[in-house]
């Protein structure tokens, strides 16, 4: 009876264990095409009384997962991902920049503009050849505002879209937390959990394809997730993820300043929770690096393009004046305290002056060295005594003695400003080596004093390009941003104790002493932590190309000026300057000459012996020698400064446009090139997990039929075993 009743409930464990693996057989083929859905499996043991076999049991449900496989495919989809969240942004970038040898690129539109000012030094006095270099630079100017424009535009984009990764990554951990539990909870009272660990690893598949993720299991089921830098992103209680998109974008606009909001895992009020800078890899990482790095370096080459123009054609344009010469000036150079700072004609040879010549009927000529001395002034090179508003009145007076009664020279606006108000008359200004009629003409030398502290701050070629009295491109821009050149992230102060002083239109702002050792990022706290300095002055370290820039900028938006301690050296090592930054965004055609083309500068005052008793200056409207001297600036070479990657070379406008041209598209064809080979990797990868965690139908199958068969036997034996009973019970 004893062994009866065993074989019977031996029997009756084969039938009820043989029901779980049909039923687990049909959830593998009902869910063959379910997305993310593991194969499981059955594992069977022997179930044992008293020593004895006592039937059969269901140890475990197992899913068909390879564990390290999965971990391999999760690192590269995460890099896989990382790439191409950048393809819509290297797809635009291609359209913008097109191609070397279009057509629309922007080494042939300049090209367009050096062939129109070759056409123009042919037939100066033409008007339609006036009128078609203005029209061929307006086409650069307005492609670099264009290019300017859509690169700030995408990385804005950029931005938004990763507003969008934080909100979906907050989801997920919150999502996975929550699967934690339940997987916990239902493990503990040896529930089934296969089901449940499907659905998470849905979610840490798609973490992984936002951010890099490394994560490990406990034994009770819970997953731990953090990011490759260690940072924790599901565990008892999840952080909460979050980042503020930007609503607007400039070239100046960066991470490292603050402009654009942190990728925060934790409390965005703690500084410390900002995970931008270590994000490694997936979608999050593409967008950063499109955003901060790729975009920016592509500005920046733009940008030293654009300042290059501006002031080698300015510099020359700055020689000549329009035929017969001209009735107002407007400089652009800012003056934040024209009656503080001051200049020095020509510090070193003391022979360069400045004619200034009114042309009428008669014609008056003087030299700015005449008026400033017969004004009680030093003379030049001499004396700290030529201050900017000094120089304005003094020219004023001149102007108002010799014919044009109601002349003003000002610097009220905060620029130079020249204005005959008079028809009769007409201004020209031409620098020469000496202050005899009829000197060779060359640009005269400039020192500036920017704070009046007797010490020479910047030294600029040619008078009125030194006030940008005759500019032909114009950005309109405050002086309120300075960098230096581009520098090696490590960098250090090399010398002794330096003193940079800040100021702007309301005087000094604060001193900075930075003491030999210091480094880029030390620098930028101490300007922080110093409570008068920060009150106007943001310091930052920005990114550019292989290295970085030291960027200080004015709160408020105003001009300001930076200068040094005598003897300092600390702005000429790191190139710290008024920057270059939104160039490409801001550079324009001078209003008049856009509206009237014959106020271009195409000649200059030129010098005949033989005119009048001893010599004459006069205009010519045949005059060509401003314009071949623009055709020669740019068809020569021009030092480059290195530039968001490239390297500081001298070559010509046309060729350092087509090296931005065909930088971008060698950037983009690389970018493919690692998408396709990181593709080939994943998709590898993939199919080699999915073969063994995927369903096979003909292997269900074959297990139904070997399941169906089992639980038909055990069922006979119990159908054998109850006869038994049934004819022991007749015996009895």
């Amino acid at each position: 009876m004893g062994t009866l009743t065993l074989a019977l409930r031996t029997a009756q464990s084969g039938l009820l264990a043989n029901q779980q693996p049909l039923d687990v057989t049909s959830r593998n083929i009902s869910n063959v095409n379910t997305e993310g859905y593991s194969r499981k499996t059955v594992t069977f043991e022997n179930s044992a009384l008293v020593g004895a076999g006592s039937g059969v049991n269901i140890s475990e449900i197992m899913r068909s997962v390879d564990e390290g496989l999965l971990k391999s495919f999760r690192l590269e989809s995460s890099e896989l991902n990382a790439l191409t969240a950048q393809d819509t942004f290297w797809d635009r970038l291609q359209d913008l920049f097109g191609t070397p040898e279009a057509n629309s690129s922007l080494s042939h539109t300049i090209s367009d503009m050096v062939n129109a000012i070759e056409s123009l030094v042919v037939s100066p006095n033409n008007a339609l050849e006036h009128t078609e270099v203005v029209r061929r630079a307006e086409d650069v100017t307005e492609q670099l505002q264009q290019m300017s424009i859509a690169i700030q535009d995408l990385r804005l984009q950029a931005d938004q879209k990763l507003n969008e990764i934080a909100i979906e990554i907050n989801s997920l951990v919150g999502e996975i937390d929550t699967l934690n539990d339940d997987i916990i909870a239902s493990g503990s009272v040896n529930r089934e959990t296969s089901d449940l660990k499907d659905q998470r690893d849905i979610k840490v598949s798609r973490l992984s394809e936002l951010i890099d993720i490394r994560y490990f299991s406990r034994s009770d089921g819970d997953l731990v997730v953090f990011t490759s830098n260690g940072r924790t992103l599901v565990d008892t209680v999840p952080p909460s993820i979050s980042h503020s998109p930007a609503s607007a974008v400039t070239p100046t606009t960066t991470h490292a300043e603050g402009d654009f909001g942190g990728f925060f895992i934790g409390s965005s009020e703690n500084p410390a929770n900002d995970a931008t800078s270590d994000i490694r890899d997936g979608q999050a990482k593409g967008l950063i690096d499109i955003r901060d790095t790729v975009l920016p370096n592509l500005q920046s080459q733009l940008d030293e393009l654009a300042a290059r123009l501006r002031d080698s054609i300015n510099q020359v344009h700055n020689r000549g004046v329009s035929f017969p010469g001209a009735q107002e000036y407007n400089g652009s150079r800012n003056f934040t305290e024209p009656t503080t700072q001051l200049i020095k004609l020509d510090p070193t040879g003391s022979a360069d002056d400045v004619k200034i010549m009114l042309f009428d009927s008669t014609g008056k000529v003087t030299t700015l060295n005449t008026i400033m001395t017969d004004a009680g002034f030093s003379a030049r090179g001499t004396g700290n005594d030529w201050h900017i508003s000094d120089i304005a009145a003094t020219m004023q007076s001149w102007l108002r003695n010799n014919g044009a009664a109601n002349a003003t020279v000002s610097t009220t606006s905060g620029q130079f400003d020249i204005a005959l108000n008079t028809t009769t008359l007409n201004l020209a200004l031409r620098d020469e080596t000496a202050t005899a009629n009829g000197s060779a003409q060359a640009d005269a030398e400039i020192a500036y004093d920017s704070n009046g502290d007797g010490t020479t701050d910047e030294t600029v070629s040619g008078f009125s390009n030194f006030f940008g009295l005759n500019d032909f491109f114009v950005d309109n821009l405050a002086d309120n941003v300075w960098e230096s050149g581009v520098l090696s992230s490590t960098y250090v102060s090399p010398n002794a104790a330096q003193t940079l002083t800040f100021r702007d239109s309301a005087g000094a702002i604060g001193t900075l002493t930075i003491a030999a050792g210091t480094s880029l990022d030390d620098l930028v706290t101490q300007i922080s932590n110093d409570t008068t300095l920060s009150q106007k002055i943001v310091a930052a370290v920005v990114p550019d190309g292989s290295g970085v820039r030291l960027r200080f900028s004015h709160k408020n938006g105003a001009s300001m000026q930076i200068t040094q301690a005598a003897g300092n050296t600390f702005l000429s090592d790191t190139g710290v300057k008024i920057a270059d930054v939104r160039s490409a965004g801001t550079i324009s055609i001078r209003p008049d000459i856009l509206t009237t083309p014959s106020k271009m500068s195409v000649g200059a005052p030129q010098w005949d012996s033989t005119l009048g008793v001893a010599g004459e200056y006069l205009m010519s409207v045949a005059d060509e020698t401003i314009a071949e001297a623009m055709a020669n600036a740019m068809n020569g070479t021009t030092t480059f400064g290195v530039s968001g990657g490239l390297p500081n070379v001298s070559v010509s406008f046309a060729e350092r446009a087509a090296a931005i041209v065909s930088t971008n598209a060698s950037l983009a064809s690389t970018h493919e090139r690692n998408a396709d080979a990181q593709r080939s990797l994943t998709e590898s990868l993939e199919f080699q997990f999915e073969s063994e965690r995927g369903v096979n139908l003909d292997e269900e199958m074959a297990n139904l039929i070997v399941f169906e068969q089992a639980f038909g036997a055990s069922a006979r034996i119990i159908t054998t075993i109850q006869r038994m009973f049934d004819a022991l019970e007749r015996v009895l």
